[in-house]
């Protein structure tokens, strides 16, 4: 029977470290997003047609009215720049000698966003709003893994 804390101070601790281990698996429609990836450097949703929504990786029902959805969105592979933000420390507290920019990217044909890098902006400083596109690795060294996206880059501006 568990029994409420009353007194903090008389919790019983044992000092030590606790070695955890554990395997994620991406299941049906993350590993159909990361094949697709892998394989044709196509970056796949869901769509709902139901709630009008599409998702970013690909999901197997929608999160809204649990609707089935099929994995076969094909989504960008440019999109804008929702939010971001700039790190200068990194997770263990310890700066960083190169700050880190994370992004929140909607793609074109998705309404959810994708979180990942933001690759070197150059001097001009980012802009909410501002077009990005996704930079992959080499086909021959993609593995399968989120990490096949390299990160976004700022999109060239389009001449008129």
């Amino acid at each position: 029977m568990r029994e409420k804390v009353a007194r903090p101070d008389e919790v019983r601790r044992w000092p030590g470290d606790f070695p955890v281990a554990h395997r994620y698996t991406p299941g049906l429609a993350g590993d159909a997003f990361l094949t697709a990836l892998r394989d044709r450097g196509a970056i796949l949703g869901s769509r709902c047609e139901r709630c009008a929504y599409t998702y970013v990786p690909t999901r197997l029902f929608c999160e809204r009215c649990f609707a089935e959805l099929d994995a076969g969105v094909e989504l960008g592979p440019e999109g804008t720049l929702v939010s971001f933000t700039i790190g200068f420390v990194g997770l263990e507290g310890e700066p960083l000698d190169r700050p880190v920019t994370l992004g929140l990217v909607r793609l074109d044909g998705a309404d959810a966003v994708l979180l990942h890098h933001v690759l070197d902006p150059g001097d001009e400083p980012l802009e909410i709003g501002e077009r990005v596109a996704v930079v992959l690795r080499a086909p021959e060294e993609r593995t399968g893994s989120i990490l096949d996206i390299l990160g976004f880059a700022v999109a060239e501006a389009e001449s008129d």
